[in-house]
């Protein structure tokens, strides 16, 4: 343990000597050996330079006493000069990774990038090591607030990415956060687990008097750098407490990074009392850097899109059952119970070796939420799922549950196999906005009339929500999801038996007679 601090406190040391190198620009040289980092517009300069096979070294780190051999100096004084998203981006498209030539997403790791170059450089300020971090408990730090009110806003300001779906919003910020000190208070979550969180902190925090205070202390304990995917209000609870909540943790220097579909000023639109929700919107360009990533490339649409286990048509129960028990393999498929936060159960009709089956019905078309859905997820990576229909405004609520069920199964990367009466496409056809509306019946544009169009359901959170499920559908269908997903069962599956191994050699050992 003691290594492992001593390490992390040699790389602070190690980035600190690069930002004081960098202030200090009058004193530095630009060395004419050294290439520029392909297409990221930084060039190593350092004053007093050494070389270490080829490797530009700066004299000053002769002196650390922590790395011992030249090997170890070079790859630390790799790490600092070329750290950061734009670096790795360029590393992955050189590696075929990744589709080059898409200017919106470059522009948008420059963000990343300057972000990241910020973080770095006020590290110290922003009190992101969590080793040198307050241990108090978020309840400590709401009575201290109340003893010594102050206000710590973070000098670093954050950033909020809103774009098309498919545009490779969540790619960008992970491939950003995966370039982040390990060190570091930093999380990364989906949104909806995220507010899932917050209720069941509150639930915990019930008799204070201000329970939002201590689940910001809490959570700004735990991270600094906040960092939330698939940032969407639809749920007027968690309107009314995002101002005051959001308020709590830039109060206690939370930086902000967030992924949408929506622009800040399109959040919650229409939604009930939304004047209450609005100065939230506020608080938010004011803490982030608002940036549009404007591609209109759908990446996900550029798979194989085959139909992978996306069956079209009715009576189609029978296969889907069959299909199901190829899966399950020797297998036997039983009721089970699932346990999903603040005491909750979700019943699974059928589920056998990670499989689970259910009806439609039964998990769209019931009183069911985020919660259940990833409860569901943290035992089975497969569902197949009886009975998709073509959604309208006779079954809206089912397909907002449909919604939220395909982006909690594809953040936990799980496969879906299914039977539906259309494609993605057409399962979401009679979903509309309200612009959309007007060019299909004009007479319904602020309502949905079965006179005008047949169960036309007019409805911009679900409308603009749809692109995003037919988009991530598609993808889940394809080749390469499924090769995926295949490939990570395979190494969950070498990885248990590993550790079944190394337990029957643990029983084995105990079993010897001692000597």
């Amino acid at each position: 343990m003691r290594r492992i601090v001593g390490s992390v406190r040699y790389f602070r040391s190690a980035l600190r000597c690069r930002n004081r190198l960098l202030r200090r620009s009058q004193c530095l040289i630009e060395n004419d050996h050294t290439p520029p980092f392909h297409g990221s517009g930084y060039r190593v300069i350092s004053a007093n330079v050494g070389k270490i096979n080829g490797i530009v070294r700066p004299n000053m780190f002769i002196v650390s006493r922590a790395l011992s051999t030249e090997t170890a100096l070079e790859k630390a004084v790799s790490e600092v000069y070329t750290a950061g998203p734009l670096v790795e981006y360029e590393r992955r498209i050189a590696a075929g990774d990744l589709v080059d030539g898409d200017t919106c997403q470059v522009g948008t790791l420059r963000e990343l990038q300057r972000l990241y170059d910020e973080l770095v450089e006020s590290a110290d300020a922003c009190k992101l090591d969590r080793y040198a971090s307050s241990e108090k408990s978020g309840r400590s730090r709401w009575l201290w607030s109340r003893l010594m009110p102050q206000s710590s806003y973070s000098p670093v300001t954050g950033l909020y990415l809103y774009g098309g779906v498919g545009t490779g919003k969540t790619m960008l910020m992970d491939l950003f956060y995966d370039q982040l000190p390990g060190n570091w208070r930093k999380k990364r979550i989906h949104f909806h687990d995220f507010m899932l969180n917050v209720h069941s902190r509150l639930q915990k925090h019930k008799g204070v008097s201000d329970p939002l205070e201590v689940v910001a202390g809490e959570i700004s304990d735990e991270a600094i750098l906040l960092c939330l995917d698939e940032f969407m209000v639809t749920d007027v609870a968690d309107a009314l407490i995002l101002n005051r909540l959001f308020g709590h943790l830039f109060n206690n220097g939370v930086i902000l990074v967030a992924t949408s579909n929506r622009a800040p000023d399109n959040l919650y639109e229409n939604g009930l009392q939304r004047d209450l929700f609005l100065p939230f919107v506020a608080t938010l360009k004011e803490r982030c850097v608002v940036h549009e990533i404007g591609s209109s490339v759908d990446y996900r649409k550029l798979t194989s899109a085959e139909q992978g286990f996306y069956f079209i048509g009715k009576n189609l129960s029978d296969l889907l059952k069959q299909k199901f028990k190829e899966l399950i393999g020797e297998h036997e498929a039983r009721p089970q119970v699932v346990e999903v936060v603040m005491g909750r159960t979700l019943q699974v009709p059928l589920g056998a070796n990670g499989c689970a089956y259910f009806e439609f019905d039964e998990l769209c078309d019931r009183p069911l939420g985020a919660a259940d859905y990833f409860g569901l997820f943290k035992d089975f990576h497969t569902l197949a799922l009886d009975g998709v229909p073509i959604f309208g405004l006779h079954n809206r609520t089912a397909a907002y549950r449909f919604v939220t069920l395909v982006d909690v199964m594809y953040e936990n990367k799980a496969r879906l196999m299914c039977t539906a009466e259309g494609s993605p496409i057409q399962i979401f056809s009679k979903v509309v906005t309200i612009a959309d509306a007007q060019h299909i019946a004009p007479r319904t544009a602020s309502r949905s009339r079965k006179t005008d169009v047949s169960d036309l359901c007019v409805d911009n959170e679900l409308g603009f929500a749809k692109d995003r499920t037919i988009s991530r559908l598609t993808e889940m269908n394809s080749r390469e999801y499924l090769e995926h997903h295949a490939a990570m069962l395979a190494e969950k599956h070498n990885l248990s038996h590993q550790v079944g191994s190394a337990d029957s050699m643990q029983a084995l050992i105990k079993r010897v007679p001692h000597v």
